[in-house]
């Protein structure tokens, strides 16, 4: 019995070429299939996790996630749109999270401390595993930051950014960039080792903690009230006031 294939066209818009190979890059391409399936299954088969995507389009109208593909749709697949409201043409997901807040694998360790010492919301610990990631994504409303594709293929998972960089600045561009936070940094506002919002503190009450130049030369002290770190513009406060200057002054 002969299998018979059907095609349809594709193409994929802006960073989400960056899951494809080379050839299929920012052009329209043809992809063929024996059984219907669902749109979604189709993306994530060329390797593009769902929670990249914000907007399908098959032949000119928004369709959600379970639209079943038919012989010679057309169909663009567009990038994730924190920044813009498109909830009046998009049907894949409740709604852009407005209000950030991240849940970080094991590998970005270095980005969790930088964003949240530009005072993001980072959940992160070397030993969550992806089952535990997914639960905090879902139950605190974050969305994930990871290295791993895989994660992101997740039915469950709602909201998620595969960080494309192995570089630690490349990758606060990244994500500022990709969650418009630009505007809403608040940088040392949160500790980098517990992710708790720091707390003005009287520096009588913490002297005894304190190394006795520091002691003698500044007033003015923060301390996080879970880990009792203690915070002060030290020798490295340019040189983070600096790296987060710089990520400001970009245009994105």
């Amino acid at each position: 019995m002969k299998v018979i294939q059907h095609k349809i066209h594709l193409r994929f818009y802006e960073e989400l070429n960056d899951f494809l190979p080379g050839e299929k890059r920012k052009i329209s391409f043809e992809h063929t299939y024996i059984d219907r399936t669902s749109v979604k299954d189709v993306i994530e088969s060329l390797g593009v996790p769902h929670t990249e995507v914000d907007l399908i389009l098959a032949n000119g109208k928004s369709v959600g996630f379970d639209y079943l593909i038919n012989f010679d749709d057309d169909i663009s697949v567009y990038p994730v749109f924190e920044s813009l409201d498109i909830t009046d043409v998009q049907c894949l997901r409740p709604k852009p999270l407005r209000n950030p807040k991240f849940v970080a694998d094991v590998h970005l360790g270095k980005l969790t401390r930088y964003l949240r010492m530009m005072g993001f919301d980072v959940l992160y610990k070397n030993d969550f595993d992806d089952d535990k990631i997914v639960i905090l994504s879902l139950k605190e409303k974050r969305a994930i930051l990871t290295r791993d594709r895989g994660i992101l293929k997740r039915s469950k998972v709602l909201h998620g950014y595969w960080i494309r960089s192995t570089k630690v600045r490349e990758q606060v561009i990244e994500v500022i960039k990709r969650f418009d936070l630009k505007n809403i940094i608040k940088e040392f506002s949160r500790c980098i080792d517990c992710n708790s919002l720091l707390i003005k503190t009287n520096k009588n009450k913490i002297l005894n903690e304190l190394p006795p130049k520091v002691a003698s030369s500044l007033d003015e002290f923060y301390r996080c009230p879970e880990c009792k770190k203690n915070y002060w513009e030290g020798t490295h406060y340019q040189k983070m006031l600096s790296f987060i200057q710089s990520i400001k002054d970009i245009e994105f």
